[in-house]
C-alpha cells in the first residue's frame, strides 16, 4: 500500500507512520531522509540539491519531487511506502500526480489547534536529557527533575506563542493538499486521541477498511 501520513505538528503522524511501517513491512520517509540517502548515495539530482543546501538555500520543489519519485520508485519501496509529512503544497501533490506516482489513500490525523498547544507547551526538559510533560508525564517535584535535581525548562519550539506559528503555517500550507487528496477520494481522517495505542487502533482499522 502507497499511503502518504498528515498531521500537524504535535499530532503524532510521526509515531503512526512508524507503527503503520512495523505493521505492513514498508518504509515511513519524511522528505528529509529522501534527501539525505539521495545525497549519501551521490546521485545526480542528490548532488544537484547538495548544491543548494550549500549555499543555504532551499532545494526547488522539482528537484525534491525528483528525488522521491527516484526513490519510490526503488526497490526499498516495491512494497509499498508511507511518506511522512509529504507533499507539503498543493503544488508537490500535483507534480507527484503527473509524475504518475500512484498513492492509495491519504491519511490524516486530526487534533484541534487546542489540544495540541496543551500537548506541546506542557513538555518540560532538563539538561540531563530527561524530558517530562505537566499533564502526562509530570515530575515529582514541579519544576525539577527527578533524575538529577536541576530545574526543567520548555524549549523554545514548545512555547505556545511558537506552536500557534507553526500551527499557522501548517494549515496555510497544507489544507489545500488535504482538499487536493478530498476532491480524488483518497483523504481517510482520523482523529487523534489522548493515548497513542488508541490512535494506532483507529488507524489500522481505518487501513484495514481500505484494503478490503
Amino acid at each position: 500500500m502507497n499511503l502518504i501520513i498528515m498531521g500537524a505538528p504535535g499530532a503524532g503522524k510521526g509515531t503512526q507512520a512508524e507503527a503503520i511501517s512495523a505493521r505492513e513491512g514498508i518504509p515511513a520517509l519524511s522528505t528529509g531522509q529522501i534527501l539525505r540517502n539521495a545525497l549519501k548515495a551521490g546521485t545526480e539530482l542528490g548532488l544537484t540539491a547538495k548544491t543548494y543546501m550549500e549555499a543555504g538555500g532551499l532545494v526547488p520543489d522539482e528537484i525534491v519531487i525528483g528525488i522521491v519519485k527516484e526513490y519510490l520508485d526503488s526497490d526499498e519501496c516495491a512494497k509499498g511506502f508511507v511518506l511522512d509529512g509529504f507533499p507539503r503544497s498543493a503544488a508537490q501533490a500535483e507534480a507527484l500526480d503527473r509524475l504518475g506516482v500512484r498513492i492509495d489513500a491519504v491519511l490524516s490525523i486530526n487534533v484541534s489547534d487546542e489540544r495540541i498547544v496543551r500537548r506541546m507547551s506542557g513538555r518540560r526538559v532538563c539538561e540531563c536529557g530527561a524530558s517530562y510533560h505537566l499533564d502526562y508525564l509530570p515530575p515529582a517535584v514541579d519544576g525539577i527533575c527527578d533524575k538529577c535535581g536541576r530545574k526543567l525548562y520548555i524549549r523554545p519550539d514548545d512555547r505556545p506563542e511558537t506552536v500557534m506559528k507553526r500551527l499557522e503555517t501548517y494549515h496555510e500550507q497544507t489544507e489545500p493538499v488535504i482538499d487536493f487528496y478530498r476532491r480524488r477520494g483518497l483523504l481517510v481522517e482520523v482523529e487523534g486521541q489522548e493515548k497513542v495505542e488508541d490512535t494506532t487502533e483507529l488507524v489500522r482499522r481505518a487501513l484495514a477498511d481500505i484494503a478490503g
